[in-house]
């Protein structure tokens, strides 16, 4: 599924990389956790997540990760799109609670990855 896909059906405003959102990503993780997406989180192409941090797009990176959808109505700071920006990864973010992203994008047909 392409990335600007998921950002029209989250209703997502693309803050970083929009260059990027014909990218396809294949699967997806949900979680407000980095050490659970370090632990359990395998060839996944999207994050969403409701945390805000740098440690995000350092963990999004780690993983290989092309996208990340902050949910909640969440928004990076300037330093967090600076680091997204280098790393050429898309940011958006969408006033959808994580539950709902997730169903969205799941019912659409983009499934989760494998376990480690």
């Amino acid at each position: 599924m392409k990335i600007r896909e998921i950002a029209a059906m989250a209703n997502a405003e693309v803050l970083c990389c929009e260059e990027l959102l014909d990218n396809e990503v294949h699967s997806a993780c949900g979680s407000d956790m980095m050490s659970d997406v370090l632990a359990y989180v395998k060839d996944q192409g999207l994050l969403i997540t409701g945390l805000v941090n740098p440690q995000v797009v350092r963990t999004a990176e780690m993983m290989d990760m092309r996208a990340i959808l902050f949910v909640r109505g969440k928004k990076p700071t300037p330093e967090i799109l600076a680091l997204a920006k280098q790393c050429e990864m898309v940011i958006m973010a969408s006033e959808l609670r994580m539950f709902e992203a997730c169903g969205l994008i799941y019912e659409s047909g983009l499934k989760g990855g494998v376990l480690k």
